[in-house]
């Protein structure tokens, strides 16, 4: 009996609580899932702005004094040649920052993302959380435009003084294009990239990609000097329509159905380039 009652009195063990289930990958909003890789991405920043200041700032700078105002001292400007541009200077800065927007989003969009997925796997063991691929690589596109932004506004501030703005507010819309081109080639070559299977593919990017934009996109000299072919070949490439509006709202000579044109290009190759790189890196990171 004595039994029973100490059975009767004992209060019942509560049960305990239902484990919540796991959060299933993928199931993060686009900016929750960026957000998250913030203090990755400020590491990797703090450990490398060192070595991109040369890359980034001064060499490219030292590449404007060289043409622009060296070699360009001994070039006569004429606007109607120059595209509205009183002098050479003036003519290749806004070309030039479009076109370190291109090498500066490709250099970081090609053995860094092959590194991530072949060498050190960043990539896989990010995965392995609660992140989809799709926010890897908004993160890791985010990042390089910051890279790309922070370089082209510092360079555009530094050549102010040289008096090659037509306008207070032309450089302001001229950097704006440039961030739209290291967008469009952040995205493509991401995708490139992600789909390569070995590094050697980038010195093919390199040497029949970028140098030749580089050089024959109207960085250096107006595309009509390369006769109607290849002017018109020139036009096709997306360099091209971001030199056009960083040089356009740059000397104040501005077609705004040009302006249209170019940004139209650029924006949807970079939605092209996203939708690509979310396909090539999730098939690339199937285990």
């Amino acid at each position: 009996m004595g039994s029973d009652m100490a059975s009767d009195t004992t209060s019942p063990t509560p049960s305990a609580a239902p484990a919540r289930p796991a959060r299933p990958t993928g199931s993060l909003s686009a900016w929750e899932g960026m957000a998250r890789q913030y203090d990755y991405w400020l590491t990797v920043l703090k450990r490398t702005w060192r070595g991109g200041v040369v890359s980034s700032f001064l060499t490219p700078l030292l590449y404007v004094v060289a043409m622009g105002v060296l070699l360009g001292g001994f070039i006569e400007a004429d606007p109607d040649q120059l595209e509205g541009a009183t002098s050479y200077l003036a003519f290749v800065v806004p070309g030039l920052v479009a076109s370190h927007a291109m090498t500066l989003a490709v250099s970081e969009s090609t053995y860094p993302v092959m590194g991530s997925i072949k060498w050190h796997k960043t990539f896989f063991a990010q995965l392995a959380t609660p992140l989809a691929v799709r926010d890897l690589v908004n993160a890791y596109v985010a990042f390089v435009m910051f890279r790309v932004a922070s370089a082209c506004a510092v360079f555009m501030l530094v050549m102010a003084p040289f008096g090659v703005f037509a306008t207070w507010w032309g450089p302001i819309l001229a950097w704006l294009s440039q961030v739209l081109v290291g967008f469009a080639f952040t995205t493509l070559v991401f995708a490139y990239s992600a789909w390569l299977k070995s590094e050697e593919g980038f010195g093919l990017l390199f040497r029949l990609g970028v140098i030749p934009l580089t050089l024959f996109s109207g960085a250096f000299f107006p595309i009509s000097n390369l006769g109607p072919v290849l002017e018109w070949i020139a036009r096709l490439t997306p360099l091209w329509h971001g030199v056009s509006l960083s040089r356009m709202f740059c000397v104040d000579q501005i077609d705004w159905a040009l302006v249209v044109l170019n940004v139209v290009v650029l924006v949807t190759l970079t939605v092209i380039g996203w939708f690509l790189a979310v396909r090539n890196l999730d098939r690339r990171l199937e285990v």
